[in-house]
């Protein structure tokens, strides 16, 4: 008896495919069936243009929260059930110790967002002033922030550089996936408030640090602190990150100008001191993915 012919290249493609849509669709199914009435109920009456410039807190943190429910869900149901992926597949399981590899991803996005903003203060006019509040405001502000911010970048960590990164690199390669889904990923901003095409192109140049980082010996845990790293660290400095502006006491950052530099009331994301500053990035992640050891 003869063993069955192997599938053809393009079933193969179509069956990787069909499983990235389905990933994405039932995370955002489960994501809106389960979330949406915690979030009406929690929006204060605001509208969605107010709830996209300026989410109150709790409205934030159910949100990163949800998105990540849900779309962890969809990662053990289609991509360990369905493709039968494991930890070390979808690199929670890493080559080094998982502590480590976040705080080493929290520099590698953290200093390029320090970059951009001094490179504001230099080159744009940009300045750091003195804000309402004290030393001991700052930082439950900063730690308040952060814990509002690390559910949301876990959560796009896990639908850009989990199951649809791992399923695409093995269809096309890891270079040709990862720039796919950093379109993909810069895409998912449109919406965000004073968006500009600077800004979406910078958004996908941080897409490409974040895969570069999910592929060094880290693994998801590196990817994870370098979104926070760069997001907590803008917030922090009272910077916008992304469009959305941050109530940090103590200091504050006036962005300077003009805006295609410094990236205006976008934040570092939007200027070109920001493309400098995360290109410089890349360089760096890409080094330290070459000695990925998994």
């Amino acid at each position: 008896m003869t063993a069955p012919p192997p599938p053809s290249r393009f079933r193969t493609a179509l069956r990787a495919v069909a499983a990235v849509v389905a990933f994405f669709l039932l995370g955002l199914l489960l994501f809106f069936a389960g979330v949406s009435p915690l979030i009406l109920r929690f929006s204060g009456g605001l509208t969605p243009a107010q709830l996209a410039t300026h989410p109150p807190p709790v409205f934030a943190l159910i949100q990163g929260i949800g998105l990540l429910l849900a779309f962890g869900a969809a990662t053990w149901l289609i991509g360990v059930k369905l493709l039968r992926l494991g930890a070390a597949d979808l690199r929670w399981r890493v080559g080094m110790n998982r502590a480590r590899a976040f705080a080493l991803g929290l520099l590698l996005g953290a200093l390029p967002a320090v970059v951009a903003m001094v490179l504001g203060v230099l080159a744009g006019g940009a300045a750091w002033v003195q804000d309402r509040g004290g030393p001991g405001d700052y930082a439950g502000g900063v730690l308040g922030t952060a814990a509002l911010l690390a559910p949301a970048a876990l959560a796009e960590e896990v639908m850009f550089r989990g199951v649809p990164l791992v399923v695409l690199a093995r269809l096309v390669g890891r270079p040709a996936a990862i720039v796919g889904l950093a379109v993909l990923f810069s895409l998912a901003h449109l919406d965000n408030p004073d968006v500009s095409a600077r800004a979406i192109g910078n958004i996908a140049l941080a897409g490409i640090l974040l895969s570069l980082a999910f592929y060094t010996p880290g693994g998801m845990w590196a990817a994870f602190g370098a979104h926070l790293g760069w997001n907590a660290t803008l917030a922090a400095l009272g910077a916008p990150v992304s469009g959305l502006p941050f109530d940090i006491p103590y200091i504050d950052y006036s962005m300077g100008g003009p805006a295609w530099l410094t990236g205006g009331s976008f934040g570092p994301e939007g200027g070109v001191l920001g493309t400098a500053a995360i290109t410089g990035a890349i360089v760096v992640a890409a080094r330290w993915a070459r000695k990925d050891v998994i």
